[in-house]
């Protein structure tokens, strides 16, 4: 005869049988579940997505060499001190313009400053009398400019090493052109300047020196480039960064179309024309000119208000794995197969 202790045991071991059955059950079927979604997935018919035209369209291009550039003095002088002494005073702040042989800071000799202290002991009469007979030594501008730094205040004391101002006669801004890029650039070649903090601003200027010697960036050969501003806006200050775009060729009212609708594969350049379906297209080959970091100009191939596709990556891969490329541009309007 079984016991009541035997007869619980017993009913814990089925229930555990049970509920293990049950868990295996609901995972085949939430298996299925998901297989079964996943099938209707799959066989669901595919969002066609509609192809993106740009229209080629008429207007004014000009190229250009993009630079990247920073404001500099191009005459950074540093003003020191003629003796070692004391500042008495300065007579110019950061930003004021200086002409060459002006005044701009007085300074006593370390015996000046010495006898002056020691008068003061007396009275300001004394004072005055020695400042009268031990005249303070002036700073002098060396050059027509303008004060880009204030480095000292009165009652600092100074040795000949110290510097008191720093100066400079223009700004302007240094440009580095890779190498392959500086054959196209000359001296006097119009250029627009636009800083990094205003963006809204161009400056013109013109090229004024370029390098002779190389300096290598991040493994790249570049060339520095001084380009001077027509006018040198208020805003101007050194070590702001810019953008540079040298000028090179532009043309008047001719046929353009972005740059984001061709593709270039080698020195051939092709587009995208839709077909009559308009869900796919072909590539054909264009002739092109002048292009800058919108658009490039059309000079065959194309005519005024026709539609381009923008294409998609499996239009550039069909493109390069084509043998040959597409058919070739035929000026006359006829295309030939190989």
């Amino acid at each position: 005869m079984k016991t009541s202790n035997e007869i619980r045991v017993t009913g814990n071991g089925n229930g555990c049988a049970w509920l293990s059955r049950s868990i295996l059950l609901i995972t085949r079927y939430s298996l299925l579940y998901s297989l079964l979604i996943l099938l209707l997935t799959s066989c669901a018919p595919k969002k066609e997505i509609p192809l993106e035209l740009v229209s080629v369209t008429r207007g004014n291009i000009e190229s250009s060499i993009p630079a990247t550039g920073t404001v500099m003095p191009r005459n950074r002088l540093e003003i020191k001190p003629p003796v070692s002494g004391r500042i008495e005073q300065v007579l110019v702040a950061e930003g004021e313009a200086v002409r060459k042989g002006q005044i701009i800071a007085l300074m006593s000799s370390l015996d000046r400053a010495t006898l002056i202290d020691a008068a003061r002991a007396k009275g300001e009469e004394e004072v005055r009398r020695w400042e009268e007979m031990y005249k303070p030594t002036p700073v002098i501008a060396p050059i027509n400019g303008f004060i880009i730094q204030r480095s000292v205040e009165p009652g600092q004391t100074l040795t000949s090493n110290d510097v008191v101002l720093v100066m400079a006669d223009k700004l302007i801004v240094k440009a580095q052109i890779d190498e392959t890029d500086i054959g196209r650039i000359k001296l006097g070649q119009g250029v627009s300047i636009v800083l990094d903090a205003y963006p809204k601003d161009e400056v013109n200027g013109r090229v004024e020196h370029i390098a002779y010697e190389s300096k290598v960036v991040s493994n790249v050969t570049v060339y520095e480039v001084d380009v001077i501003p027509l006018t040198v806006p208020d805003f101007f200050r050194a070590g702001m960064s810019a953008t540079v775009n040298f000028s090179q060729n532009a043309r008047q009212d001719v046929l353009v179309v972005p740059l984001k609708a061709i593709k270039k594969r080698g020195k051939s350049v092709y587009v995208w024309k839709p077909n009559a379906d308009n869900k796919t297209a072909q590539a054909v080959q264009i002739e092109t000119g002048l292009e800058n970091g919108d658009n490039l100009e059309v000079l065959s191939g194309l005519t005024e208000g026709e539609k381009v596709v923008v294409p998609t990556k499996e239009m550039i891969e069909k493109l390069a794995n084509r043998r040959g490329g597409p058919p070739n541009f035929n000026p006359f309007g006829s295309q030939r197969s190989r």
